[in-house]
């Protein structure tokens, strides 16, 4: 019964951390959908006034922050998502060397993805 609780409340605590977490990047996504096209058209004027240089120029530079915070969330997923899988593989490879078939299954499943993630240079960070 307290294990059936504790679940609840972890899948209660994760649909309230993925809704929160949805609708701030909805709300980030609909602030960047503003900024966008004001910096597009600011950056291909050809007669630009003082006063809009400098909103390019700080429009440019929020921009260039906001893309690192973007990268450095990116890299942290890829990281802990790849980390998680890379001690999956390890625990099955260890159950698969004392004969668990569905161990093996799991084993070449992880194996096949890790292949293809190092092929396409897509969930390992190297820096």
């Amino acid at each position: 019964m307290y294990i059936a609780y504790e679940f609840k409340t972890i899948a209660m605590d994760f649909n309230r951390s993925k809704n929160a977490l949805n609708q701030e990047l909805e709300q980030v996504l609909g602030i960047l959908n503003e900024l966008l096209p004001r910096y597009s058209k600011l950056i291909n004027k050809d007669a630009i006034k003082p006063a809009e240089l400098k909103e390019l120029g700080e429009i440019e530079h929020f921009l260039i922050e906001v893309n690192s915070k973007i990268r450095e969330i990116k890299s942290q997923l890829d990281q802990h998502l790849f980390g998680h899988s890379l001690d999956l593989y390890y625990k099955y490879k260890e159950e698969a060397k004392n004969g668990d078939l569905l161990a093996q299954s799991k084993l070449e499943r992880l194996h096949n993805f890790f292949n293809e993630t190092l092929k396409g240079k897509e969930a390992i960070n190297w820096n």
